[in-house]
């Protein structure tokens, strides 16, 4: 089957999913909401509505990847197209309240979510299981020079219902005979030099074999060059963060609306908060020195989790899970549910902090980390953040050299587009065990060899 094969039926299938979410939605406006809005709508109208729901769900779900049928369980699945499908439901909400001029009843759009959790699980299980008996593994190889350990990955996460690894094999084993790629359908190069892999590349693209690359820092920082011409030449320009004022000055509106916002809806919780924590005597917030933008030392605030001698010999250290000792039961709670950050929102009003940005490390942490690793200052090119790119796409215990890279593909490419689909993704990693996970001392990559 042919790729062009391959992505129609996929599409077919996705297109599936979004008529049967917007089912529920369908019965629950014309049965009910489409009653009581202000002045009533003809059939053009009511397109237009069901349109808005499907783009609105079709936006949301790439970005809490709903659609990956091919690279999630079929758990991730139906968790991501929940989320998707109630922020939608939330959003079209305002939108029918808008319409009728008052608060509209909730209970038929409750109805039409609990519809929509049924189609969630009936349409992940039967297209993960469609996908995998249509579509069976790819013959995959796995070349690598000082990160290895793809192939346990690959199986780690499922994929070896979607990649047979056939080889796994170091690249100057793989440069000495390139025919060994002939066959394959997919090719993993992971932590080589770009000499060798632009070989191993240009040898795959010419004989239809597609490529994942596991990039390196120089990689990252080139995927921010500027192409131009110049001595009639193509030209690629690199250099530091280069955000437009344009985008620095949306983005800082957007810090204080929001932050603002988020200050005056959480402030009971805020009280509450701190009314617990303050139980064992100790103090509600917890002042600690982190980098900002061009290494500027700042106090972020978080309420406090930790034991008050949490580090009273005085070495900073990073926390290392739900078992560890120094966290009070009040706070195993907060950061369970992240209340322990939304003091950040004060620093974020501040401009110390931005919503969405690399998050900031503590000094002393930062520079261990630097003398290992000492492109890790390059994340102190853009303003720190409460939720970043790492964030979103990594895990707690993710380690500091793929935090560092993701952290640098997001510095590279500046845009307000990415910062909303970070803030919205964020929301999906809030309920998710992983995300809160300690990271083990000394580790530095998240394959072995580096």
């Amino acid at each position: 089957m042919s790729k062009f094969q391959h992505d129609v039926m996929l599409r077919v299938v996705k297109l599936l999913d979004v008529f049967l979410v917007a089912v529920p939605f369908a019965v629950c406006w014309f049965f009910y909401y489409a009653k009581h809005i202000h002045t009533p709508f003809g059939w053009m109208g009511h397109a237009c509505i069901l349109a808005l729901y499907a783009g609105l769900y079709i936006i949301l779900g790439k970005v809490y990847d709903a659609f990956l049928m091919s690279m999630q369980r079929v758990s991730e699945l139906v968790y991501s197209q929940i989320l998707a499908a109630m922020a939608t439901d939330g959003l079209i909400y305002i939108v029918i309240c808008l319409l009728s001029a008052k608060l509209c009843n909730l209970i038929p759009g409750m109805a039409a979510i609990a519809g929509q959790c049924v189609m969630a699980v009936l349409w992940a299980f039967i297209a993960h299981r469609w996908y995998y008996d249509t579509f069976p593994p790819q013959a995959t190889a796995v070349i690598y020079d000082e990160r290895h350990g793809m192939e346990k990955l690959i199986n780690e996460y499922d994929l070896n219902l979607k990649y047979n690894v056939r080889t796994s094999m170091h690249v100057k084993k793989c440069l000495d005979d390139l025919h060994a790629l002939d066959g394959m359908k997919t090719v993993f190069l992971s932590g080589i030099h770009s000499h060798d892999r632009n070989i191993i590349l240009k040898y795959c693209v010419a004989r239809d074999i597609s490529v994942f690359v596991v990039p390196r820092i120089g990689d990252v920082i080139m995927s921010g060059a500027y192409p131009m011409h110049m001595f009639h030449l193509p030209m690629l320009r690199v250099g530091r963060y280069m955000a437009n004022p344009e985008y620095l000055f949306i983005k800082r509106a957007m810090d204080i609306v929001l932050s603002l916002a988020a200050l005056v809806i959480t402030s009971p919780i805020f009280l509450v908060t701190a009314i617990a924590i303050k139980s064992d005597g100790g103090p509600a917030f917890y002042k600690q020195v982190r980098l900002t933008k061009d290494g500027k030392p700042f106090e972020i605030m978080k309420f406090r989790s930790m034991r008050v001698d949490a580090e009273k010999d005085g070495v900073a250290r990073l926390s290392t899970g739900d078992k560890d000792d120094r966290i009070t039961p009040v706070g195993h709670i907060i950061r369970k549910c992240r209340i322990d950050e939304l003091p950040q929102l004060i620093n974020i009003l501040k401009g110390d902090l931005s919503i969405c940005g690399p998050r900031p490390e503590r000094p002393e942490i930062a520079a261990q980390y630097c003398e290992e690793m000492p492109e890790f200052a390059l994340r102190l090119q853009a303003k720190a953040g409460l939720t970043g790119y790492a964030q979103v796409y990594g895990k707690y215990n993710t380690t500091p050299y793929d935090k560092l890279q993701m952290d640098l593909m997001y510095i590279a490419h500046p845009s307000i587009i990415e910062d909303l689909k970070i803030m919205l993704a964020t929301v999906k990693i809030l309920f998710l065990p992983e995300s809160t996970e300690g990271i083990a001392e000394g580790a530095t990559t998240a394959m072995s060899g580096e």
